[in-house]
């Protein structure tokens, strides 16, 4: 063997192994690098700013992508154009003789103050309009607003999760490895928060900030307070999990040689917790998700004209939109479901690759 090589039946190879045979593991993956790079590339992919509207346009239904129409195939896509007939319904149809050819690489028109809008992956012409998911009652883009919302959707989980399990990483490391007082006092502390319907806790914490909050300080705002919410749980099990493992020999040969409690904690403990963390951060990132979600379709959350998945779930709420114009509700509900199926995909493939008895016994 080369100097420096890896051996097949190293750990990573193992679990790379391992987690490959899961194949819905491996799609949840796959979807989730799809939807953060979409919302990372949001200003790029979505064809119109996040706040353009053409008050003409409201409620205008799809306009599905076509390369056929009477006079042969096109390789370039194109939309047939809609036109109002009725406001009152609103009643839209096709008008099939011209079409609007899709292009590539184009700027939309700039909205009266508001910034450039930057250079698109796609858009059609001015002063039409393609509205591929269709528009809402403010004769907005749909797909616009769903890619912006996902910025905020999205990431609001990594972002809780990142904070609430360092701080449970961190107590539940000294609550385990202290014990006495400092054990019960974070415990009780701990017990004491999880007692509280997380719910309602949620909307008792968000009361505390105006609600005329500039939307970004609202994300925050909810970022703080999921993460202040989510470490108790996760401190309550690496508690235990520290408990078992600071009578370890590693553990003693430090504390022999002298090395600091904390940093026997950070260096020796908690990194032995980290397969349980990792499995238990991709199982509760759509616990943070959806909270965001139920806290804007509240009202309570990002407010409008910024775009969340959780107010545009808001604007379907009433049976008449439901019945009128179910793209409002199928837009976002699709986008929350797939997310939320592929978190979970991801995390039940991870625990089986993670679990030593099954990447033992896949091994042999």
């Amino acid at each position: 063997m080369r100097e420096g090589a890896r051996p097949a039946g190293a750990p990573p190879a193992r679990f790379w192994r391992q987690l490959r045979r899961s194949p819905t593991a491996v799609a949840g993956g796959v979807l989730l690098v799809v939807f953060y790079g979409i919302a990372a590339l949001g200003a790029f992919l979505s064809p119109y700013p996040e706040g353009s509207a053409d008050r003409d346009r409201f409620y205008q239904p799809p306009q599905p992508l076509r390369f056929v129409d009477a006079h042969g195939f096109h390789l370039r896509p194109f939309v047939y154009p809609m036109r109002l007939t009725d406001p009152a319904g609103p009643t839209y149809v096709e008008d099939r003789t011209r079409t609007v050819p899709i292009r590539f690489g184009v700027t939309p028109p700039r909205d009266e103050g508001a910034p450039p809008p930057g250079v698109r992956l796609f858009g059609v012409a001015a002063p039409e309009r393609v509205y591929l998911f269709g528009g809402d009652g403010q004769g907005r883009d749909v797909l616009s607003r769903l890619v912006y919302g996902a910025q905020v959707s999205l990431t609001v989980g990594l972002v809780g999760i990142a904070i609430s399990f360092t701080i449970g990483l961190f107590l539940g490391g000294v609550s385990g490895y202290f014990g006495g007082w400092v054990d019960t006092f974070l415990m009780r502390f701990t017990e004491l928060l999880l007692s509280i319907p997380g719910l309602y806790l949620i909307l008792a914490l968000r009361a505390v900030f105006p609600l005329d909050l500039p939307s970004r300080s609202v994300y925050l705002g909810i970022v703080a307070i999921l993460a202040f919410i989510g470490w108790a749980s996760l401190a309550r099990v690496i508690r235990g999990l520290v408990l078992s493992l600071r009578e370890s020999e590693y553990v003693l040969a430090a504390e022999a040689l002298g090395a600091g409690r904390m940093r026997i904690i950070v260096r020796h403990l908690l990194p032995n917790t980290l397969s349980f963390t990792i499995v238990a951060a991709t199982l509760s990132v759509p616990g943070y998700i959806l909270s965001e979600v139920v806290l804007s379709f509240l009202g309570v959350g990002v407010q409008e004209p910024s775009a969340s998945w959780g107010n545009m779930l808001q604007q379907a709420r009433s049976l008449s939109t439901l019945t009128s114009f179910p793209w409002l509700l199928w837009a976002p509900g699709l986008a929350i479901f797939l997310t939320v199926m592929a978190w979970n995909f991801l995390g039940d493939g991870l625990r089986d690759a993670l679990d030593p008895r099954g990447v033992a016994g896949g091994a042999r």
